[in-house]
């Protein structure tokens, strides 16, 4: 803990939730850098299935977070956990390879405190020790959606689940993340669900997360990716978009893409539980997100609707 951050009076508005599964070093480091923040945030950990040494090791970090241990792996559910855990009104996120730059936390609150609309907040991620600019960072950026005079930044309808803040309430009342996803790609549905409730998505900036990912590869989140892809389309888009991409998604797969494959399984294995949870969005939403899909990120081509 930094001299600064030990001297600094907590900002009570804000926690951070981590969620951290077998990677004792890399949660170790963000909560080493979580606790140099002068905000001095409280800070709930869900320890999705370590190991007992793992989270004894977590329960002695001087930056003394709460740390919760499921029976079970409950991937991205585990962001539901740590904000039920805690009652500050705002909740920032982390995964265990994420901070937050020094006061960004308290910028992300004044913002929340100045804009009672404000749902959740997606800042500019900055990634490794040389915080090159994630890529993501210029598509929000480029967001074709109207700027809306009650909220600050650029309206959007997906964020890095790693480097977003959320207004508790609000969180709680969307429902938090879905778990008929689970995991991977999971947070385009709650930005819909959001939005359907009349919060705002915003993309702002001014508000800094940083993100040293594993540089090795990730077996099977491709798959994950696009089976919520699908299984997204299906809880809440409309029945002819549900249709046309679980027929892209099979023509892939039939035609020998193995991670296609793979991603029509898992989604028809669920999709009896999406169909009974499917709430399509209202039409203002939908058509911002068809407004969304319809404009190619920088340099890419258009994908389909």
């Amino acid at each position: 803990m930094s001299a600064e951050s030990r001297g600094a009076r907590p900002d009570g508005r804000i926690a951070v939730a981590v969620i951290t599964r077998n990677r004792p070093d890399s949660a170790l480091h963000t909560l080493d850098r979580l606790a140099a923040l002068p905000e001095r945030p409280q800070v709930v950990v869900v320890d999705n299935g370590s190991d007992p040494a793992t989270t004894t090791l977590l329960r002695s970090h001087p930056v003394a977070a709460r740390v919760l241990r499921p029976a079970r792996n409950t991937g991205a559910l585990g962001r539901n956990w740590a904000v039920r855990a805690t009652s500050a009104p705002y909740v920032a996120f982390s995964d265990d390879d994420s901070w937050w730059e020094p006061g960004a936390l308290r910028r992300a609150a004044d913002l929340f405190d100045r804009h009672p609309r404000l749902g959740l907040l997606s800042a500019r991620t900055l990634v490794g020790d040389e915080g090159h600019e994630d890529p993501l960072n210029a598509v929000l950026a480029a967001s074709p959606l109207p700027r809306a005079p009650d909220l600050p930044g650029v309206p959007v309808l997906g964020f890095l689940g790693c480097a977003a803040v959320a207004r508790r309430p609000a969180f709680l009342a969307a429902g938090g993340y879905h778990p008929v996803l689970f995991f991977g790609a999971e947070e385009t549905l709650l930005a819909y669900d959001l939005t359907a409730l009349g919060w705002g998505v915003v993309h702002e900036p001014s508000v800094v997360a940083r993100h040293r990912p594993d540089t090795g590869t990730r077996p099977g989140r491709a798959p994950l990716v696009r089976r919520n892809e699908l299984l997204t389309a299906w809880l809440r888009r409309p029945l002819p978009v549900a249709l046309g991409s679980t027929g892209r998604l099979a023509v892939d797969a039939l035609a020998g893409d193995a991670d296609a494959r793979h991603a029509l399984g898992g989604a028809l294995l669920r999709l009896p539980r999406a169909v009974r949870h499917r709430r399509p969005l209202p039409r203002a939403v939908e058509e911002a997100v068809r407004t969304v899909r319809a404009t190619p990120p920088p340099s890419e081509p258009l994908g389909p609707p």
